[in-house]
C-alpha cells in the first residue's frame, strides 16, 4: 500500500475518532477541517455528476478540457482535508497538549471509566480517542477544568 493511500485512511479514521463537539473549536482546528470534509464528502460527488450531466446536456465539446479539470479540482477537495488529517494524526503531540492528554486519562481513571493506559509519546489520534471517550463518559463540562 503506497504512503499516499496510508495516510488517507489514517485521515478517515481520524475523521471518524475525532469528536464533533463545539467546545474543541476554540482549540484544535480538526473541528473545522472535520467538518469541511464530511460536507465534501456528503456533496462533491453529487455536484460532479451535475457538472458531467449539465455538460452533456448543454455544453459545448470545445469546454470538456475545462469541465474535466473542473471535476478533478471538486474531486480532490475532499482528499486534501483527508491528507490533512492523515498527517495530523501521527503528529506527536507538543508538551502542553500531552501533559494534557495526561490530566484527562487521570480524570476518567479518577471517575471509574476503564481505559488502556496512555501512551508515553501520544499523537493526536491517540488525543482524539481519549477525547472522543471522555465526551461520551464524562460529564462535558470536564474540558472547562482542563
Amino acid at each position: 500500500m503506497s504512503t499516499l493511500t496510508q495516510t488517507l485512511n489514517k485521515g478517515s479514521a481520524y475523521l471518524a475518532i475525532w469528536p464533533k463537539e463545539r467546545q474543541l473549536a476554540a482549540l484544535f482546528p480538526e473541528y473545522r477541517i472535520t467538518s469541511a470534509t464530511r460536507l465534501a464528502l456528503r456533496t462533491i460527488p453529487a455536484l460532479i455528476v451535475l457538472s458531467v450531466l449539465v455538460q452533456f446536456q448543454l455544453g459545448d465539446p470545445r469546454y470538456w478540457p475545462g469541465v474535466v479539470s473542473s471535476i478533478l479540482f471538486l474531486a480532490s477537495l475532499p482528499l486534501q482535508g483527508l491528507f490533512w488529517l492523515g498527517k495530523r494524526a501521527t503528529t506527536p503531540l507538543p508538551p502542553s497538549l500531552a501533559s494534557w492528554y495526561q490530566k484527562i486519562f487521570q480524570k476518567m481513571a479518577e471517575a471509574g471509566v476503564a481505559v488502556n493506559e496512555p501512551v508515553s509519546r501520544p499523537r493526536y489520534f491517540e488525543l482524539a480517542e481519549m477525547l472522543n471517550l471522555a465526551f461520551k463518559q464524562l460529564d462535558k463540562s470536564f474540558i472547562r477544568d482542563l
